[in-house]
């Protein structure tokens, strides 16, 4: 659960970071962002809508891939509009300026974040957060690997974003190409090291 509640805190920060550094948003906070400029509501409200994002893809998963859905899942969903929020409002902290190298360096961070707290989310293995659910459902469906299926989830997250009128950019093409196997090799490495704890024990 303490994994799991670190990986939010990453996750969440690392979308907020993306789109604070206006550099394009991440297949998952393009759609937060296109979702929140059709609705009308401004930067401010993008956490009340990743909640509300969040909530219809939990049911989604819930119908079609119950297994995906745990207490994890829950711990997911009840803080990450405030991460995100919280997240707007460190970047603005840490960064006082736009200037590129700033937004460059933001950005990064934003990346390396939220590859962290989804390879996390999979490892606490106490339910998944909703986009990732989406993904894990269609490789069982499609009988593909994660990475696969990550990579092709992202392009449609970003062609939906998009024309709601989501920020399109260099990071968005940047995380759609190097999302999944990023994740999964992070997952990978931190599942290791997860079976060495416990058999330390």
């Amino acid at each position: 659960m303490v994994l799991a509640f670190v990986g939010i805190l990453f996750i969440g920060t690392g979308v907020s970071f993306n789109a604070s550094a206006a550099l394009g948003n991440d297949p998952i906070g393009i759609v937060y962002d296109g979702i929140r400029s059709a609705a009308d509501f401004s930067p401010e409200q993008l956490g009340m809508t990743s909640n509300v994002v969040n909530i219809v893809l939990i049911i989604l998963v819930f119908i079609t891939g119950r297994r995906y859905v745990n207490v994890g899942t829950l711990i997911y969903l009840l803080p990450y509009g405030i991460v995100v929020d919280l997240g707007t409002k460190l970047y603005h902290v840490i960064f006082k300026t736009q200037s590129l190298p700033f937004q460059i360096t933001g950005a990064a961070i934003g990346c390396l974040m939220l590859y962290a707290g989804a390879a996390m989310f999979i490892t606490a293995d106490i339910g998944v957060d909703p986009f990732t659910g989406v993904v894990m459902v269609l490789k069982d469906r499609l009988h593909r690997e994660y990475r696969i299926v990550k990579v092709c989830f992202d392009i449609g997250c970003i062609v939906l974003g998009a024309l709601l009128g989501g920020k399109l950019g260099v990071i968005t093409i940047l995380t759609a190409i190097t999302a999944g196997p990023v994740i999964q090799f992070l997952a990978k490495i931190m599942g290791k090291l997860w079976k060495k704890e416990e058999t330390g024990r």
